[in-house]
């Protein structure tokens, strides 16, 4: 069998660019194979380390390659791109990869399971019915309101929009029957958001680590299950305060000279998780007049400093490194920080 110390693959959608090396300074084999023959040649050689960049497809291309023996890291793309000498296309790009893997402080992605992406799954797919069902509402508002048909805002009062433009006899046909179609595009919507929730509240019983952290006040089985399912071995990321980061919740920096500069949050890595702490950490201000503990004295010591908006974000921030030291510890939510008063 061939040996190789290291290889660099470039994933694509029926092409793949490899860049494979024997030894350190010996000439690279570079070859670009299909998918069909993807699994036959890395059958052919040795067990070795094997980088990708942790894109689409990566992590099924990932868990094949370790089932045959091999080494597989995968790493965030922006991390790759630094080692592109010069141009772009499948072989350089192939080549960075096959560097960048070697480096001693590369931070690598953990392979997920079939079933945490199939969990993903399920919230994207959710996040994606939710979106068409918010545009689908407000078209029927706003066309309706062309006709002087407005109700109050709120999409539980859609029902009663289209039942006054139902009963309107002055409306014409056309407008009629579109609105219908609307009303009909915002039902099948909402089963099957429903149908989703469903899957993603039996993904959440399956998980140890989910039921653990919907334990956390404001951490319900959507913020956990997905949360669970993005991160397969909480250990990559050194603190909470890393985690918080790679979910763009920390300050971001632009020090020099030792003088230190920060600026508002990163935004930066999963868009969605972070969307979803914001949203817990909201209602949680909503109730923290009925609450005692830590965590309590904490949120009102802050709102005493500062905005509620800006107190929201810290409390997400807060909530990230508590789910961290959750997930990397095994320990369970200290109810007393936020108790019942």
């Amino acid at each position: 069998m061939k040996q190789f110390i290291r290889i660099g693959v470039d994933l694509a959608k029926n092409y793949f660019q490899i860049h494979a090396l024997s030894s350190e300074g010996a000439p690279a084999i570079k070859r670009k194979v299909t998918r069909r023959k993807m699994r036959e040649f890395f059958s052919q050689i040795a067990p070795c380390c094997v980088g990708m960049e942790a894109c689409a497809s990566a992590h099924y291309w990932a868990r094949e390659l370790k089932a045959m023996g091999h080494n597989v890291l995968l790493m965030p793309p922006a991390y790759t791109k630094p080692y592109v000498k010069r141009g772009k296309n499948d072989a350089v790009d192939a080549e960075a990869i096959c560097e960048a893997v070697s480096r001693p402080g590369m931070r690598f992605v953990p392979i997920k399971t079939a079933e945490q992406q199939a969990t993903l799954m399920l919230h994207k797919t959710r996040e994606l019915l939710v979106k068409q069902r918010t545009m689908s509402v407000n078209a029927v508002r706003s066309h309706l309101a062309e006709f002087g048909i407005v109700v109050a805002k709120g999409i539980g009062r859609v029902e009663e929009l289209l039942e006054l433009a139902e009963a309107d006899a002055t409306l014409p046909n056309a407008t009629v029957m579109a609105v219908q179609v609307l009303g009909r595009q915002i039902e099948a919507l909402d089963r099957g958001i429903e149908d989703l929730e469903k899957e993603i509240a039996k993904a959440h019983a399956r998980s140890e680590m989910s039921q653990s952290l919907s334990e956390i006040p404001g951490i319900g089985k959507l913020v956990a299950s997905v949360i669970a399912a993005s991160v397969p071995d909480p250990s990559v990321f050194g603190s909470g305060r890393h985690f918080a980061a790679w979910l763009g919740l920390t300050p971001r920096q632009n020090s020099t000279g030792g003088k230190q500069s920060l600026g508002a949050i990163t935004k930066a890595g999963n868009r969605y998780i972070r969307k979803l702490l914001v949203l817990g950490a909201t209602s949680l201000l909503n109730v923290v007049s009925k609450r005692k503990g830590g965590l309590r004295d904490w949120i009102v010591g802050l709102l005493a400093k500062k905005p509620a908006r800006l107190v929201t974000v810290a409390l997400a921030n807060k909530l990230a490194r508590i789910i961290w030291a959750m997930m990397k510890n095994g320990e369970c939510f200290r109810t007393e920080m936020f108790a019942k008063a």
